[in-house]
């Protein structure tokens, strides 16, 4: 006699309990005798008594009832579970839609053996009849579930005659049955259950919908319907579905049916087009050598990634392109008023950053160390050169900057920690541990993470008081910092160089002006917003940000020994 825990984490001597309220589940062993009434009591006291978390708990079932299923229930198991489907609702809301889902996807691995054929096509005209009953609102589950068991059980127009007007069918009841359907359709439609509509009308071929409603599904961004029932109506409907995916620049849902269809002839500027704007994503994360792959092997998409590093003001990048794909000719052939350079990006100008100091050596060290100190508000950002393995681990952070509202330092991390980890610990303790210093970030707390995790035997990045991350005091942030300084400041970051080798030395000067850029706008966009609750701060409230900030105070001891 087998006994199921229920999922229980101690043993029977920690927790004497544990034995009262295993289940027993010997009647799994031979469903020959066991009611769907019972089974489903049984599970259910085997979930409720379980003490792992819930999706722990219907793993554990969905085994259970994968074996038990091939123990002989009566008559079949795809009958005997749309028998246990009409108790689920008997035995209350709770966790009704998670035992619906566990007990039809432990029969899919089912429709494959040949024994249970026969009860397959049985249950086709009992899961048809649970259908009406579910559109009826006799047997109560949630939509998904209909659609679930449409798909499981395979249920056909002929199974929902069946089960609507007998087992002798004419062709009055087949367009009776499309009928009775199609009133439901216009429910969901009414509804905007618009997944369960289109499931309804492409199953059973029920013709109640015009352009209008393709409009509706792609308005309410059910992308996947609309497609389903835009092959449903056959190609003029593809084609019109794709043409609107274009008027609203969805160039890469347009570009897969264009594929999946084979109407590169009704449509030959389509894949072209969204090549184009994949590489204009990657420019604009700042992720070049991605894109560069990416146009490769095709010379009129590299002349457009030379044009948008052109565009963002990114020269140097320019030039390698043109030196490496021999493009000087293309870039030549610009008139200069083809190009608008981005004049909504900050720049140190617009910041009146009065200075960028470059730091790599102790004694500079020590003096940025002295000058931070006496500040008030410092933002603070890091960067190290990405990584394009997939799966391999990060590189070692490569600079952190920290900046006032006049100037930035960039502190050559790598170089600092090579000669005299010691110090660059201490100095860098002396600003993270302060309380008299702010510090802003923005997602700072990944950026630490990165820290930790490339100078773990420094004990600066694992401690921190007066930490404030800048995202938080917006209720809506969208574009990341860039975004939240174009909202605030009126201009944005030029992101272009974000995804570049942090690691070269000498950085070249915009690299040098992107980095203290980072740091320095979030001091700015801190002094804009601290008493303006105009833009979103928390509530409106002038001091809300002070609830923000956070101290982390880590006692253990360097394993340098300092």
């Amino acid at each position: 006699m087998g006994r199921f825990k229920a999922g229980t984490q101690e043993g029977s001597e920690s927790k004497p309990e544990n034995e009262d309220r295993s289940i027993c589940l010997h009647s799994f062993s031979d469903l020959s005798h066991v009611s769907a009434a019972t089974f489903m009591y049984l599970l259910k006291d085997c979930y409720t008594y379980g003490t792992l978390k819930a999706t722990s708990k219907f793993r554990v079932l969905q085994q259970q009832v994968k074996g038990a299923l091939h123990n002989a229930p009566q008559p079949g198991p795809f009958t005997y579970i749309v028998q246990c489907m009409y108790i689920i609702p008997l035995l209350g809301q709770s966790n009704a839609e998670g035992f619906s889902h566990l007990l039809i996807s432990s029969l899919r691995h089912l429709k494959s053996v040949e024994s249970v054929q026969k009860d397959f096509i049985d249950a086709k005209c009992l899961a048809a009849r649970l259908v009406l009953d579910i559109l009826a609102s006799v047997v109560s589950h949630e939509e998904r579930i209909l659609v679930k068991v449409l798909e499981t059980f395979d249920v056909e127009l002929k199974d929902m005659a069946h089960a609507l007007c007998g087992p002798e069918l004419g062709d009055e009841d087949l367009a009776k049955t499309r009928e009775h359907l199609k009133q439901y359709v216009q429910h969901f439609m009414k509804s905007e259950s618009y997944v369960t509509a289109v499931a309804l009308i492409t199953r059973f071929s029920i013709q109640c919908c015009d352009e209008s409603f393709l409009i509706k599904l792609i308005g309410s961004n059910q992308l996947t319907a609309a497609e389903e029932w835009a092959a449903f109506m056959g190609k003029e409907m593809i084609i019109l579905i794709i043409q609107k995916y274009l008027d609203i620049k969805m160039l890469k849902n347009a570009n897969k049916l264009v594929k999946q269809y084979d109407l590169a002839e009704e449509f030959p500027d389509v894949n072209y087009l969204y090549k184009e704007s994949s590489l204009k994503k990657l420019a604009e994360k700042g992720c070049w050598d991605v894109a560069e792959v990416r146009a490769k092997k095709e010379t009129k998409l590299m002349e457009y990634l030379v044009y948008l590093a052109m565009e963002a003001g990114y020269m140097e990048k320019v030039d390698e392109l043109c030196e490496r794909y021999s493009l000087q000719g293309y870039v030549n052939s610009l008139v200069p008023e083809e190009v608008l350079c981005r004049s909504d990006y900050l720049d140190l100008k617009k910041l009146i950053l009065e200075e960028i100091v470059w730091v790599d050596e102790i004694k500079g060290l020590l003096n940025a160390t002295s000058y931070i100190e006496a500040c008030k508000v410092i933002g603070v950002d890091c960067e190290w050169k990405p990584n394009y393995e997939k799966g391999s681990k990060q590189n070692k952070v490569s600079i952190i900057q920290i900046a006032s509202d006049k100037k930035a330092f960039i502190f050559d991390l790598i170089k600092l920690y090579e000669d005299d980890p010691k110090e660059l610990d201490c100095c860098f303790r002396r600003i993270m541990c302060s309380s008299n210093i702010l510090k802003l970030g923005y997602n700072l707390q990944c950026d630490l993470h990165q820290l930790s995790q490339s100078y773990g035997e420094l004990l600066c990045f694992q401690s921190y008081e007066m930490l404030l991350d800048i995202q938080k005091l917006f209720k809506e942030t969208t574009g990341g910092l860039s975004g939240l300084s174009k909202k605030i400041l009126g201009a944005g970051l030029n992101k272009t160089r974000r995804i570049s080798n942090w690691e070269q030395r000498p950085l070249t000067p915009n690299q040098k002006e992107y980095a203290a850029l980072d740091a320095a706008v979030l001091v700015h966009i801190f002094h804009h917003v601290r008493g303006q609750p105009q833009f979103g701060v928390n509530e409106g409230r002038q001091m809300e940000w002070k609830s923000h900030i956070v101290s982390r105070v880590n006692r253990a001891r360097s394993p340098l020994g300092f």
